[in-house]
């Protein structure tokens, strides 16, 4: 197969066969294909630029925003070392723990000490409750009236025995309605360096949320403190109040701590899609996360992108344009060429197509119109000739069914009718009747008056017939003096009626003239399925009832009396 075919064959199945359409196609390929291609380009390369400074952005937001919980919770940890080692700690708290009070009638050990904490607690509102232990855990007193228990962790007893500071993670205080984190720190005696208890100090985030609010300068950034869980215990812009459980999806979550310091895309607590990166923090093991929503961080690459494609757009709306327009002066002449031709085969001969080029084209035009006016004139003659050869057939048609004589139709197709007729009434279990019909006395007339007279008397019974039938109903001239009418959709009774009609017909017919001779019928009716199981069965038991008529005397109607099989006899 040569290469053109190849060619061919393939723009015919994609229906590119047309010089217009493959003009167009050309030149749109040769224009969406460059200016697709350096638009994607572009794109991609804008997305990567933006992309790296969103996530740079984010990470130098995480990372000054984790160094400062660092910081905040470290000198959280400095103030309550501080707090453990002042006398007003450690020498009323062994008051209270000998239950002895202070001299001089001044306030108790217990309210000396409450009355400290109150103080120093009021340093910042992180401090939302300060709590004295005993060394079972059990909490002695507290800057709260309603104070809670110790909550230390489990190895705190391991931490106290080395005199190691001790740091809780989150939990949420059903009393204070929010997280809180622990900062304990382990009371000694100074004189005796006995351990006397801790000192838990329990912080909220009001100064995290101050930290994330102002380290925030555009308003599409979130940053949030988030759990390893995935929880999150702070944030720039406020949480939904329904619930404490704000959480990012697990699933995220390990991925964003698995690629610290990379941009992640997952779907926010908010419910929209966010691209974040989290900075992991030195304490607790927790993370700090910024986030910025995906469809604002990628607008400004969005309208570069919808602008690139707008443009070329309207440069293949162009040259689509500027190739239809020089395609029309090359396929218009050959299309009212090809809708000529298209015409002349259905049958339009009365083609005749503008000329308004002298080339190539104009004189392809000329000839087809000569050629066009030559056909009219050809089809013309075959026309005519195809009249009258259909009159021809249509006349011999009716000779080959019709009786010449009487102009009804003959016994051969008289069967063909009855055979069909008995298919359809077995097929549909429809019933019909067959009247057969005999001239009484046909043979004494023909010798008295002779056989033109004869004739002459077969035609008038024959148009008698003929007026006499329903529309559906069908008569024949079966032999000689016989005729047969075929009754569908009657049964024995109505057939009955209709043979007895038909007699006083003819009897009338022939009686009218004085002296003209009398000319009488005997007629037998034979139904299916009555008297017969097919056309062939039912024929035999109408003629059976004819021969009956002729017997009893002559002019009249004789009916079936039962059903007779092939070669069978009367039931």
């Amino acid at each position: 197969m040569s290469l053109e075919r190849t060619i061919t064959r393939f723009l015919n199945l994609i229906r590119l066969n047309r010089i217009k359409a493959k003009i167009l196609v050309f030149a749109l390929i040769a224009t969406l294909i460059p200016s697709f291609t350096m638009g994607w380009l572009s794109y991609r390369n804008n997305r990567r630029v933006l992309e790296e400074k969103v996530a740079g952005e984010l990470a130098g937001l995480t990372s000054h925003s984790s160094s400062l919980f660092d910081f905040f919770l470290k000198d959280r940890q400095i103030e309550v070392r501080v707090f453990k080692n002042s006398e007003e700690v450690t020498l009323n708290l062994r008051r209270v723990l000998q239950g002895s009070t202070v001299d001089d009638g001044v306030e108790d050990a217990a309210g000396r000490l409450v009355a400290y904490l109150e103080s120093v607690g009021q340093k910042t509102a992180d401090y939302k409750e300060l709590v004295v232990v005993d060394l079972e855990g059990n909490p002695v007193l507290s800057t709260l009236r309603d104070h809670g228990p110790g909550d230390l962790p489990e190895n705190w007893r391991g931490r106290l025995d080395k005199n190691e500071p001790i740091v809780c993670g989150y939990h949420w205080d059903q009393r204070l309605g929010e997280w809180v984190v622990l900062v304990a720190e382990p009371i000694s005696d100074p004189q005796s360096g006995d351990q006397l208890g801790v000192l838990v100090a329990r912080l909220g985030f009001e100064t995290i949320r101050e930290y994330l609010e102002t380290s925030v300068t555009n308003d599409a950034h979130e940053i949030f403190l988030m759990t390893d869980g995935g929880l999150i215990l702070a944030s720039s812009e406020a949480l939904p109040a329904s619930s404490p459980q704000i959480t990012v999806a697990p699933a995220d979550a390990r991925k964003l701590f698995d690629s610290a310091g990379e941009p992640h895309e997952y779907d926010s607590f908010r419910g929209n899609k966010v691209i974040g990166v989290l900075s992991t923090m030195d304490a607790l093991g927790w993370g700090v996360v910024a986030h910025i929503d995906r469809e604002r961080a990628y607008s400004r690459i969005a309208s570069l992108r919808n602008v690139t494609f707008l443009l070329t757009v309207c440069i293949a709306l162009g040259i689509g344009l500027a190739a239809y327009l020089l395609g029309m002066t090359i396929v218009r002449p050959l299309d009212r060429l090809t809708a000529g031709a298209t015409g002349i085969t259905e049958g339009k001969l009365d083609v005749h197509l503008p000329v308004y080029s002298r080339g190539e084209l104009g004189a392809m035009t000329v000839a087809f119109n000569r050629m066009a006016m030559r056909l009219r004139q050809v089809l013309g003659e075959l026309d005519d000739t195809n009249k009258a050869l259909i009159k021809k057939n249509e006349e011999l048609h009716e000779l080959s069914i019709t009786d010449s004589l009487t102009g009804l139709n003959n016994r051969k197709h008289m069967m063909e009718t009855l055979e069909s007729e008995g298919a359809r009434a077995v097929r549909y279990n429809h019933p019909y009747s067959i009247l057969m019909i005999d001239i009484d006395g046909f043979k004494t007339f023909n010798d008295t008056y002779g056989h033109l007279a004869g004739d002459e008397v077969l035609r008038e019974v024959a148009a008698t017939l003929k007026h006499s039938l329903r529309a559906g109903d069908y008569a024949a001239r079966y032999g000689g003096e016989e005729f047969l009418i075929l009754l569908p959709e009657t049964g024995p009774e109505d057939a009955a009626l209709s043979a007895e009609r038909l007699r006083q017909r003819v009897e009338a017919t022939f009686g009218v003239d004085e002296g003209s001779p009398e000319i009488t019928v005997s007629v037998g009716v034979a139904s299916f399925p009555d008297n017969g199981s097919g056309p062939e069965h039912v024929l035999v038991q109408a003629d059976t009832a004819m021969y009956s008529a002729k017997r009893a005397g002559r002019n009249r109607v004789s009916l079936a009396k039962g059903k007779r099989e092939a070669g069978g006899v009367e039931s």
